[in-house]
């Protein structure tokens, strides 16, 4: 199908999209300014309602072939970032806000964007949809309480309010998604030929509104903002890739961990903050910056790797 493969390719292409719309939100905001606070949350729950429709049985039985790498996959998603990000701020002393911030998108689960680069990369993408699975819906309880634990020494953090709207803009539409596919199959594929491009646009739309609304402060905090937003991806993609090898797992998942580990669900962490903290200005900024800089790592690491290989990783079932 035609469109199909233009769908896809204008999908696989989506880290250099991210790095377009980051620097055409910087040089001219009111290119993504009409796209509005309130439509964030309309935006993830539509990505979400695309992830639902792209899984099956399958995927979630992956869990249970691989219940160890699923495991591993978990825990350091949700063990490293949390802790490294409270590790970044405390050590630079950078602004509370911006903490917050950083957190939060380190309490986020693995973005759908993973699955993308992971893709890239050579990986094992059945185990990265099955990780980025997991990780959502553990984050409806998981990310609230790691943000508090974290974060709330530098500004007040409500775990359940912030466990309501990832109920709302998470489950809600992810559970959609899976009935639909189990009950209108066919609508619900030729939905989802297109789902993963509508969801990378959105996510693109997100990125650009957030970055364009907070252009100034970015801009004042620059230095500081992308030391830690860097220091933290990279941390992740570094530890992600070496636990794993220490552990004597293959190239291909190691590849793939390093990849989930590395990226999080920056969406989810600028629709949190942009609801939760709206008098509070700098909390989004990290969360924006984030999502350009870990697509812009996770595509430079997914071209090295493939580079180094003659022919395509085959995937390990």
């Amino acid at each position: 199908m035609p469109f199909k493969s233009l769908a896809d390719g204008a999908t696989r292409l989506f880290p250099a999209w991210s790095i377009l719309v980051g620097i055409a939100a910087l040089y001219h905001p009111a290119l993504f300014l009409w796209y509005g606070k309130e439509a964030i949350s309309f935006g993830l729950g539509i990505i979400m309602l695309g992830m639902g429709l792209t899984l099956s049985p399958k995927d979630f039985l992956e869990v249970f072939k691989n219940p160890r790498l699923v495991g591993l996959g978990v825990f350091l998603q949700f063990s490293i970032m949390p802790a490294w990000a409270a590790l970044i701020a405390y050590g630079f002393q950078i602004p509370s806000e911006m903490a917050v911030g950083l957190i939060l998108v380190a309490s986020c689960p693995g973005g759908t964007a993973s699955n993308v680069v992971v893709f890239l990369a050579h990986g094992r993408v059945a185990l990265s949809v099955c990780l980025t699975t997991c990780s959502t819906v553990l984050a409806i309880a998981v990310t609230p309480w790691l943000t508090h634990f974290y974060a709330g020494h530098y500004l007040p953090v409500d775990p359940w309010a912030l466990m309501k709207s990832i109920l709302y803009v998470v489950l809600i539409p992810l559970l959609l998604g899976v009935i639909w596919k189990r009950y209108f199959s066919k609508s619900a594929s030729f939905v989802s030929t297109f789902s993963p491009m509508l969801s990378v646009l959105f996510i693109l739309l997100i990125v650009g509104f957030v970055l364009a609304a907070k252009k100034q402060i970015i801009l004042d905090n620059w230095q500081v903002m992308l030391g830690a937003v860097l220091l933290l991806h990279l941390g992740g993609f570094v530890i992600g890739y070496a636990i794993p090898k220490i552990l004597r797992e293959n190239r291909s998942i190691s590849r793939t961990l390093s990849i989930e580990v590395g990226m999080q669900n920056s969406g989810l962490g600028m629709a949190l903050a942009s609801k939760h903290f709206s008098t509070m200005p700098m909390v989004p900024a990290p969360c924006a910056l984030s999502a350009v800089m870990h697509c812009i790592i996770g595509s430079l690491l997914a071209s090295t790797w493939r580079k180094g290989e003659l022919s395509p990783t085959k995937e390990i079932e």
